[in-house]
């Protein structure tokens, strides 16, 4: 049972992954643009768990942490150059 449920999500994430790209390449505001790819780290990262709960192994869950960490540091970089115009003052 756990197996049919962790297809549907794995079914559910991709799909909303492929919509999460959709609106990166047809968004008109560079800010859509960057809550999208944010966006599209955090489906990255569910599919990673998910993969590990599947396989059994914690390594995926690591990965999926330092994902998660440069997702952020990435969001940040680009809202910085965004309302600076550099990112290292």
């Amino acid at each position: 049972m756990l197996t049919y449920a962790i297809y549907f999500n794995f079914a559910c994430f991709g799909a909303a992954l492929l919509m999460t790209l959709a609106k990166v390449v047809s968004a008109q505001d560079i800010g859509d643009r960057i809550l999208a790819l944010d966006t599209m780290v955090i489906n990255v990262i569910a599919l990673l768990v998910l993969y590990g709960l599947m396989a059994g192994t914690a390594v995926y869950f690591e990965a999926s942490m330092i994902i998660a960490m440069l997702g952020f540091v990435s969001t940040v970089a680009y809202a910085r150059f965004i309302l600076r115009g550099n990112i290292i003052e």
